[in-house]
């Protein structure tokens, strides 16, 4: 079933959410099962050539990984709950002039309720998708021997993954954009879909 623009309804994206926290628990046991057998020194900078410097080993270094990708799972949480509580464009009262339309259009709210899900699937999608982009880190911070050198196939791991990442979010701006794009003109319950008139 498609609404009065074109649009698909869009789902709960919170099941978005469970690849990222699934990840998280994973990297967590992999750590807490390599750590007894870390080398006393640990990778701390990892360069083009290879790891560039060590440090300690320590708790904080050793899951520094687990904690980036914790952060980033609660910040993508955060940016994805404000979305889906934004009040989209065909919910806002109608402009009073052309220059507020305007306004209202350009200010990146989404245009439905469904595409606010649609976006906030997106980064959680993004998110998990970065949580595996991380997992080559993981792995060179946790082998069992100090060894500077970082095989290719990580450096194509990480970046494949990255690039991925930016895949869910471009799609659904890109369908926010058609259905913003669909519903001008198109008159809504509250009047903030029509097409301006002119003023006086």
């Amino acid at each position: 079933m498609r609404t009065g623009t074109g649009e698909r309804p869009a789902g709960s994206p919170w099941w978005w959410l469970l690849p990222g926290l699934l990840l998280l628990g994973v990297m967590t046991a992999w750590g807490l099962l390599r750590y007894p057998e870390l080398p006393d020194r640990i990778p701390q900078h990892i360069g083009p050539g290879g790891v560039d410097a060590w440090t300690d080993k320590s708790v904080g270094m050793a899951f520094l990984p687990v904690f980036l990708y914790a952060g980033l799972i609660a910040i993508t949480a955060g940016c994805a709950f404000a979305v889906t509580r934004t009040t989209p464009l065909d919910e806002m009262p109608a402009p009073s002039d052309r220059w507020a339309m305007a306004a209202a259009t350009m200010n990146g709210r989404p245009a439905t309720a469904a595409s606010a899900r649609r976006v906030a699937g997106a980064l959680l999608m993004t998110n998990a998708l970065l949580g595996v982009a991380l997992l080559p880190l993981c792995w060179i911070q946790w082998r069992a021997d100090q060894t500077a050198a970082v095989p290719a196939w990580t450096w194509i791991l990480a970046a494949t993954a990255f690039l991925l990442s930016m895949v869910p979010t471009t799609r659904a701006w890109w369908a926010d954009a058609r259905v913003r794009a669909a519903g001008r003109g198109v008159s809504t319950g509250n009047g903030a879909g029509t097409a301006p008139g002119r003023d006086g």
